[in-house]
């Protein structure tokens, strides 16, 4: 009876509307666009489609495969965000001279 209540109160880590919002952006012309500029390959969009029927059987079933399916997407998705490094260095205690007022007279260089 104790797995049954975990089982209802897990929830998605998204909106299921989320995932077909996310899908569509994925399919769109602009996004398309951009991406085949960027890596010279169209965008996959099949996993946020999956992910969209996952969640949607979730849901209406409780399908303990839907579930574990959707688990492991997102398990992937930031995974792979992770992969990316920061452009910046992130700052461990503010610059010695953050208080001091901006010189704007100073000359621009042109």
């Amino acid at each position: 009876m104790d797995r049954a209540v975990g089982e209802i109160a897990w929830r998605p880590p998204r909106a299921c509307e989320d995932y077909w919002s996310e899908f569509r952006h994925c399919k769109s012309f602009k996004n398309w666009f951009h991406y085949y500029y960027t890596y010279g390959t169209v965008p996959s969009c099949q996993q946020w489609k999956e992910d969209y029927h996952n969640c949607r059987d979730w849901e209406k079933h409780r399908g303990t495969e839907a579930k574990e399916a959707l688990r492991r997407s997102e398990k992937i998705r930031v995974a792979e965000q992770r992969n990316f490094i920061p452009v910046w260095q992130l700052r461990q205690e503010p610059p010695r001279d953050w208080h001091v007022p901006l010189n704007q007279e100073k000359p621009q260089d042109s």
